[in-house]
């Protein structure tokens, strides 16, 4: 299998255990978090455990003592999998001088976030990791990523069936097996429905209630879902920006399925031609562009913004003080739509990018830029 570098996690990885003695590099099962990993490790005096394997997580059973005298970089790899560790972490991590650093890798894992965040406050430092982006795989090959995602066996596959067949096994493999390593009791089944039902509902306003009704639960169950999807990393929430602007604005998030390649297997749709045949493309890409903006601008103050009077816009994002927008059509733009208008108006937009699935980039108004994926930049 041809191998993609991931050279701005590493870098983020190198910088992130120079300035704190813990990283915790999260994300989905086979997002290349393993793999990265290994090729750091590599580099360097490093200790590699993998608490997957019984052998390493033999050695780890009195971890005080197995980690006390180690030096250089220690990898903890499916640390989700024995969280006692963390205390002992805070221990070594506090040691002056420090002989060793901590690299965690978490799969999955809310439990991690959240007990990493209070057992090691101040030593911890958290890097999120998601499947491949355009700048790595470069832009001709953007169909294909769109198409199959960016988790690298199924961006890498021989064909779009071998590709299919991987997502299937992920999906499976998730709600059957690391689902309930977490410790949830939902039934494979219900969270396969679930899943499937927020595919149809992607890029679309959370309605708990509805989405409820259709699966035969509870509004509360739906949203207990919800988070513990998007806890796991495959699900997104984007929230809703409101201010006092004289509008009755809308106040749910939008919902997303986080990799486009597990939204089309989800949707049963097998390559492109079923992809552009779906009313879901317009969603699709938009969920797709989505998430290569975000890696560039980061997951903090993002929202999207919506009036019950129809005007809308699909991303809003603050920088340096100033405010700016951003619009998905799959389409061709020719001019600015009113939606568009009133947004730039009432957000006071410093500049509004049309990102769009052509190849050109021009200007359709004085702060309003059309551009294709590839060429987006701040």
């Amino acid at each position: 299998m041809k191998m993609i570098p991931r050279n701005e996690y590493s870098a983020q990885i190198g910088a992130a255990l120079k300035r704190s003695p813990v990283v915790a590099l999260l994300g989905p099962r086979q997002c290349g978090k393993s793999t990265l990993a290994r090729q750091i490790a590599a580099r360097q005096p490093a200790t590699y455990y993998d608490l997957e394997n019984p052998d390493d997580a033999a050695r780890l059973q009195n971890p005080l003592r197995e980690l006390e005298h180690r030096k250089g970089l220690i990898v903890l790899d499916e640390i989700q999998r024995k969280p006692d560790l963390l205390p002992v972490l805070r221990v070594l991590a506090d040691r002056k001088p420090l002989p060793a650093k901590f690299l965690l890798l978490g799969s999955s894992s809310p439990e991690l976030v959240r007990g990493s965040s209070e057992t090691l406050a101040g030593r911890v430092e958290f890097i999120e990791m998601s499947g491949f982006d355009i700048e790595e795989v470069h832009s001709q090959h953007q169909r294909r990523l769109w198409n199959r995602g960016g988790f690298p066996r199924s961006f890498l596959a021989a064909d779009d069936s071998a590709s299919f067949t991987w997502r299937e096994n992920f999906i499976r493999t998730f709600l059957e097996r690391d689902i309930p390593q977490l410790g949830f009791h939902i039934p494979a089944q219900t969270l396969r429905n679930f899943w499937t039902m927020v595919a149809h509902y992607h890029g679309q306003i959370w309605n708990g209630a509805e989405i409820g009704r259709s699966l035969g639960v509870g509004h509360t169950s739906a949203r207990r879902y919800l988070d513990l999807l998007c806890g796991g990393l495959v699900l997104r929430q984007l929230p809703p920006w409101f201010e006092n602007v004289g509008k009755r604005v809308v106040k749910s998030p939008k919902v997303y399925v986080r990799d486009s390649g597990i939204l089309h297997a989800l949707l049963r749709l097998p390559d492109m031609d079923a992809v552009s045949g779906h009313p879901k493309l317009g969603a699709s890409w938009e969920g797709f562009a989505l998430e290569h903006v975000l890696r560039q601008i980061g997951e903090r103050d993002v929202y999207f913004w919506a009036t019950h009077a129809g005007a809308e816009l699909d991303l809003l994002f603050f920088l340096g003080g100033k405010r700016y927008g951003v619009e998905f059509k799959y389409g061709d733009v020719e001019t600015a739509t009113k939606s568009m208008r009133i947004a730039m108006g009432d957000l006071k937009l410093e500049k509004l990018w049309v990102i769009h699935g052509g190849r050109d980039s021009y200007p359709i108004d004085d702060r309003i830029q059309v551009v294709p994926l590839a060429n987006f930049e701040l």
